[in-house]
This record gives C-alpha cells, sequence and structure tokens, in this order.
C-alpha cells in the first residue's frame, strides 16, 4: 500500500471547466503536512474540461492525477476510481463547484488526526441548494437511518475525510451500483462530523436531477439491507387486517343496518389498497432481482479510457473498473 503523501483529495468532475482550475490553484495553495495529491475523474464531460484537467496535471505544481471516464457513471463511481489510484494516508472526497470550500480542508484534515477517527464528515449549518435538492437529501438521510442504523445525529455529506485503510477496502467492490456512505458504514462505525461552511455554486446550478435523487435513493434501500422485503410481511398483515374490517363493515351494515349502498366503494377502496400493496412489493422485488442480474453479469462500475498521471509520471491505461 502506497502512502507517499499525507492527503489524497479526490473530486469527480462533470463539466466544470470553468471552475476546475481555479478550484485546483485554491487547493494546491494549502499548506498540508506530508504533501498534498489532486485525483481529478472527468465522469464523462461533454464540455472541454477534460482538456483543462490534462493542462492542469502538466502545469501544477501540486502533483494532479486525471482519470478520464467513458461516459457518465455517476458520482459515486467516479469517487471509486479515484479511490483506487490514491497514495495518501488520509481522502478527502469533495465537489467539484465551490459548494465544498477549500479553506475547510486544512482543518478537516487536522481534525481527523486528533480524534483519531476512521471517517470524518462535514456537516453543514445552513446548505445552499434549491429546496427539492435538500428535500432529496433529507429523505436519504432517514432512509438510510432506517435501512443502515445510521446514527441520527450523523449527517452524511459527499466532503469526508477517510482514512487510507478505508479507502482501500470500499475500492475491492466491483458492483454497479456504488452508494460511499454505505460501503463506509460496512467498514466501521468509528465515525465522526465538524461543523462546516456550504457554499452556492459559483456558476452553473445542480447536476443532481430528480431521477438522480431516485437512483441514489434505491441505492441505500436496495444495496446494503433485506429489511424492505421484511417490510412486505408487516404491509401484508396489515392489508389482511383492512380487508378483515372492511369485509366486518359490509357484514354489520348488511345485516344489522340493512345498509349496502356503500358496499361497492368500500370494496373498491380495498382492493385498491391491496392490489396497490401487491405491485409495491413486486416493484421491490423486482429491483432487488434486476440489481443482482447486473452484479452476477458483471455489468462494470465504470470503465476508465485513460489516466494521466503527474508530470514525469504520465501514462494511459484503459480498462473496466
Amino acid at each position: 500500500m502506497d502512502e507517499s503523501v499525507g492527503l489524497s483529495i479526490v473530486i469527480p468532475v462533470f463539466n466544470s471547466s470553468q471552475t476546475i482550475g481555479c478550484l485546483v490553484r485554491d487547493l494546491g495553495s494549502l499548506k498540508i503536512s506530508g504533501g498534498l495529491e489532486i485525483i481529478l475523474v472527468n465522469d464523462g464531460s461533454t464540455d472541454n474540461s477534460q482538456q483543462v484537467c490534462e493542462e492542469l496535471a502538466r502545469t501544477s505544481l501540486v502533483p494532479v492525477t486525471v482519470i478520464e471516464h467513458t461516459k457518465n457513471y455517476g458520482e459515486h463511481n467516479a469517487v471509486m476510481s479515484g479511490f483506487r489510484l490514491v497514495n495518501g494516508r488520509y481522502v478527502i472526497t469533495m465537489d467539484d463547484d465551490f459548494q465544498n470550500p477549500p479553506d475547510e480542508i486544512p482543518r478537516l484534515y487536522e481534525s481527523i488526526q486528533k480524534q483519531d477517527k476512521d471517517v470524518i464528515y462535514c456537516d453543514y449549518n445552513v446548505k445552499q441548494n434549491v429546496w427539492w435538492r435538500n428535500w432529496g437529501s433529507w429523505l436519504a438521510e432517514k432512509t438510510a437511518n432506517a435501512v443502515l442504523d445510521k446514527p441520527k445525529d450523523l449527517y452524511w455529506s459527499s466532503f469526508r475525510c477517510v482514512k487510507r485503510f478505508v479507502v482501500d477496502e470500499i475500492a475491492r467492490d466491483r458492483g454497479p451500483f456504488p452508494y460511499i456512505d454505505g460501503l463506509i458504514f460496512q467498514v466501521t462505525n468509528n465515525i465522526s462530523f465538524i461543523n462546516a461552511q456550504h457554499h452556492s455554486r459559483r456558476i452553473g446550478k445542480s447536476r443532481y436531477s430528480l431521477s438522480r435523487l431516485i437512483r441514489l435513493w434505491s441505492s441505500i434501500v436496495v444495496n446494503f439491507s433485506v429489511r424492505p422485503l421484511r417490510l412486505g410481511i408487516f404491509f401484508g398483515a396489515g392489508l389482511i387486517c383492512i380487508g378483515a374490517l372492511g369485509l366486518l363493515s359490509i357484514f354489520s351494515e348488511l345485516f344489522f343496518l340493512d345498509i349496502v349502498s356503500r358496499e361497492g366503494n368500500l370494496l373498491i377502496t380495498v382492493g385498491f389498497l391491496i392490489a396497490g400493496g401487491q405491485f409495491l412489493m413486486l416493484g421491490l422485488v423486482g429491483e432487488y432481482i434486476g440489481r443482482t442480474y447486473l452484479a452476477i453479469g458483471k455489468k462494470p462500475q465504470s470503465i476508465v479510457r485513460k489516466v494521466l498521471r503527474p508530470k514525469k509520471e504520465n501514462s494511459s491505461y484503459s480498462g473496466n473498473e
């Protein structure tokens, strides 16, 4: 295990040609004990982000490694590619849009060493996101609390510092639907957090669409627990109880009140409840089976077109991740 520098910073890049240069320069000015390297993972950008990243690898005073994906695989998949090439004793992940301020990095780096934690997250007092993005994050957090036994006072953010041995364990995962925080929690629960600033995007708008948030939520639900399937037992039992109460109500009205006008409505309501529950559980089971099928079929987590290493170590590599 190569630990030639103190800190590696992994940054997924997507259509960030206007910001990534400034971000790398700001990071390069930080004073980090043990040294610093930057891993840029271009996750299928459609602008000239790749050219900008390659120029940074050639000219930056701080070692910059550039990984190019053949297409857009998603933030977590990009982070996994970066994890496999880090050299630092500690690894920080952050966004490419300046919402994670670079000047918080020394404090995050010092905190994980002083507290002797395996992972430290940055918790935001105020998040500068649109309302639906904050709502999606809230839903994902509540789901993780229920499914993964995550401590309720711990906020999972993409701005985190992780010890190298945890990163190496996570990097072993080759599944097509990685969820970094879930993988971290499988390795360790020696986790803490610090409060940090969260800034607005300097340029553009959030790339997290509603479909991406739904995909993230489904990864939390399906990838790390069978509890949702077990909920089907209780859900089915609840529907049986509702149906039994409905039938009891019908018979009571027929025999004691001689009322039949609401019988059809009640039957329709109970029928819809039962059918809805069945389709919900069938969809959930289908999601489990589908992901298992894709994993067995070795759907790639990502495909790397090439890797550009810093300065004299420049080389190219391609292959499935």
